[in-house]
């Protein structure tokens, strides 16, 4: 008996149009659980607005333009319903390279080349707000990510890490920062291109997204550097 209703839905199933069975070949999406992120943005230090600085060291060696940040981010969503919401970690390299400036010397620069190095380490929950655009093909999708953050910092001279008083010129501080974007779900402009990246790859929905961030990263108000700031970022986003 289960033989013969098989055959028959197999026979229906073949005398469909051709759009039909075309559809009926579509994979069905594999299960989503998280998202990898990269991108890139512009971000300064305010290492400058240290408290009792008259000058501004900062800004007299680099300039005022700067440092490219790259970020790779890692998400994995526990809850997806009316929105996604998960946890993320990310790691980001960022570097500024200037002429050294000679000892007991406002301008004069040496031959050397100084370099200030940061890579920041950011550990945020997530929420992302897809549900219009799973259930209604609304292609904007907003989010939100509060977290902490570290950034350890250090100093070359010439290729080798800096001293001062005999002791490298390094350390580390932390932070709290609240980020803030919106995605574009990519997957309206080529559907069929969409299942095949995840019948493949099993890349589920790619987006392209704008994000801001603010970053205060004095050692929750203590004394040092600041590396706080508030910066954009762009980049692309792929749910897996």
């Amino acid at each position: 008996m289960a033989r013969a209703v098989a055959l028959g839905v197999a026979a229906f199933l073949a005398a469909l149009p051709g759009e039909a069975q075309e559809m009926s070949d579509l994979p069905i999406q594999s299960p989503r659980s998280g998202s990898v992120e990269f991108r890139l943005g512009g971000y300064r230090p305010q290492l400058d607005a240290e408290e009792g600085l008259t000058t501004a060291p900062f800004s007299k060696v680099f300039g005022d333009s700067n440092l490219l940040l790259f970020e790779a981010e890692l998400q994995r969503f526990f809850y997806q319903g009316i929105g996604s919401a998960g946890v993320s970690l990310s790691l980001g390299y960022a570097e500024k390279y200037a002429a050294a400036l000679l000892p007991d010397s406002e301008s004069a620069r040496s031959k050397e080349r100084t370099g200030f190095h940061v890579l920041p380490v950011h550990v945020r929950g997530v929420y992302r707000f897809d549900y219009p655009a799973f259930r209604w093909s609304i292609p904007v999708v907003p989010y939100l990510k509060p977290g902490l953050v570290y950034i350890p910092w250090w100093i070359t001279k010439g290729g080798e890490p800096e001293k001062v008083e005999g002791r490298e010129a390094s350390g580390g501080k932390f932070g709290f920062e609240l980020a803030a974007g919106v995605s574009f779900l990519l997957d309206v402009l080529e559907p069929r291109l969409a299942r095949d990246f995840d019948s493949d790859l099993g890349i589920n929905h790619s987006y392209l997204f704008a994000e801001y961030t603010y970053a205060k990263v004095n050692n929750f108000g203590g004394e040092g550097f600041n590396l706080s700031d508030s910066y954009w970022m762009f980049g692309l986003a792929l749910d897996y």
